[in-house]
């Protein structure tokens, strides 16, 4: 790089440099000062391949509308770079432009018809229009031009899960871990990873997290069934769940990463659905499987609310509504509080459950004084199961606050996109992970509106009933 920079010094005019040196910052993530080198460039000499790289970097650095414009001046410079359209219709997805998306990408299968990741970019764009049948046959197309490649077989997992084909999922859902855009990380362990294929008797086991919080809660409920095959559990799982997690049935020892003991095998949380053969009528434990927080612990949240509130005389409710923004998925699956609008003139007590409070949302949160507060006392997922407890219902959008309650066995009111996880299925206002959970849907992409619309006719028939109750118990004779 400092001979690129060198020369560039001594010629100013010597367009090679720049664009090399551009070149190589991008390889290296540096895309700010890749744009520097690709403006040099451009005034020397401008070619389609250079507004192709450099709109690449103004993705990055999140100036999509210039790079809109650089994808677009590349292809007027060569249509024939079947890249150039596929990424243009990436930026098309992510704002919500689906038939310039679908454009872009028959462009690009147009120039290059066995174009594997566009193929699998149009079949995400159709799944996220729930058109199934489109989204799997391109999807084996895809697989027809790369048969073992990782991203097809876990777009075709997601398919399949959504759809309730368990069989074929789950063992396609493996293809995760040959994704480094999924982040996980192959702990490289000498013992034998175990898939449900040798017995366990007298065994020491480690069950290992491998996703999200949620993840690993939702898939906790296979260590009973472990342990009664005779092994010896140890569970493994992020600091913030793992008191919370300590007390299911079977687990000898709960730890945090940086200190494993002795095992014989290991299996990570997310592959025990395949290991059990786990059909929709076989989920194991839906009626809850985290015990409850301890009474004590419970009692000082039920102090803390009367501190604020007096004697409890109103319904009461837990909200979330948003979820990690670092998830890849969080613009689909979380809203502003201010969208709950609606929902907070129901006559309810309403509990913020939300940590994070992101900074749209905490003026409209100090305002709202009728949202108490108390989650700088929520310091793990141990805290918040006992405030829970204190709670008549929780709803919350798709996040581990959901998993959690679900877990408990607590009554909890989930709010999924129209597109939604893999495991809430399609159709249905049920979840077959969680008994007590109800699930509400969003009716077209993004409409949030009328999914708290629903919530608020359901919650509000809730209290009536309740206080229906309340009246008649109080005609009963003392």
């Amino acid at each position: 790089m400092l001979h690129y920079q060198r020369a560039l010094k001594l010629n100013p005019q010597y367009w090679e440099p720049a664009q090399n040196c551009g070149m190589l910052l991008l390889e290296l993530g540096r895309h700010a000062e890749a744009v520097k080198c690709f403006d040099v460039t451009e005034k020397l000499n401008p070619s389609a391949a250079l507004y192709q790289m450099r709109a690449v970097c103004l993705s990055a650095v999140n100036r999509f509308e210039e790079a809109e414009a650089d994808y677009e001046k590349s292809i007027a410079l060569d249509p024939s770079l079947a890249e150039t359209h596929n990424n243009l219709g990436l930026l098309h997805w992510r704002f919500g432009r689906l038939e310039q998306a679908f454009a872009c990408f028959d462009s690009a299968l147009a120039l290059r018809p066995d174009f594997h990741a566009v193929l699998n970019n149009k079949a995400v764009v159709l799944l996220h229009l729930q058109l199934l049948d489109e989204a799997f046959a391109t999807l084996h197309r895809s697989l027809a031009a790369a048969p073992n490649d990782a991203q097809t077989l876990f777009y075709l997992a997601t398919l399949q899960l959504l759809s309730g084909d368990f069989d074929r999922g789950w063992l396609a859902r493996e293809a995760r871990w040959r994704l480094p855009s999924v982040g996980l990380v192959d702990r490289g362990f000498s013992k034998p990873l175990w898939r449900g294929d040798e017995p366990l008797d007298g065994k020491t086991i480690l069950l290992h997290s491998d996703e999200g919080l949620g993840d690993a809660i939702q898939f906790a409920r296979y260590v009973p069934m472990v342990a009664a095959l005779g092994a010896k559990i140890i569970l493994e799982v992020e600091p913030p769940i793992q008191q919370c997690l300590a007390g299911i049935a079977g687990v000898a020892e709960c730890v945090g990463r940086s200190s494993t003991p002795a095992f014989d095998l290991h299996c990570p949380l997310g592959t025990l659905p395949l290991a059990f053969g786990t059909q929709l009528d076989t989920i194991p434990l839906a009626q809850g499987y985290v015990p409850a927080p301890p009474a004590a612990r419970v009692k000082a949240w039920q102090d803390r609310l009367e501190d604020r509130l007096g004697p409890r005389t109103r319904f009461r409710v837990g909200l979330v509504w948003a979820g990690n923004p670092d998830h890849k998925n969080d613009h689909n699956r979380s809203m502003t509080l201010r969208t709950l609008a609606p929902l907070l003139d129901c006559d309810v007590q309403f509990v913020s459950l939300q940590k994070g409070v992101r900074d749209q949302d905490r003026a409209f949160l100090g305002e709202r004084r009728d949202i108490v507060d108390l989650t700088q006392h929520l310091t793990d997922f141990s805290e918040t199961a006992a405030l829970i407890g204190c709670l008549d219902l929780v709803i919350s959008v798709d996040t581990s606050v959901a998993h959690l309650a679900g877990a408990l066995g607590a009554p909890v009111w989930t709010m999924v996109p129209f597109n939604p996880d893999w495991r809430w299925l399609l159709n249905r206002d049920d979840s077959p992970w969680y008994q007590s959970m109800r699930l509400f849907r969003q009716p077209k992409r993004g409409d949030w509106a009328t999914v708290v619309d629903d919530v608020r006719r359901e919650l509000e028939k809730r209290v009536a009933a309740g206080r229906a109750e309340q009246d008649q118990a109080s005609l009963l004779p003392a």
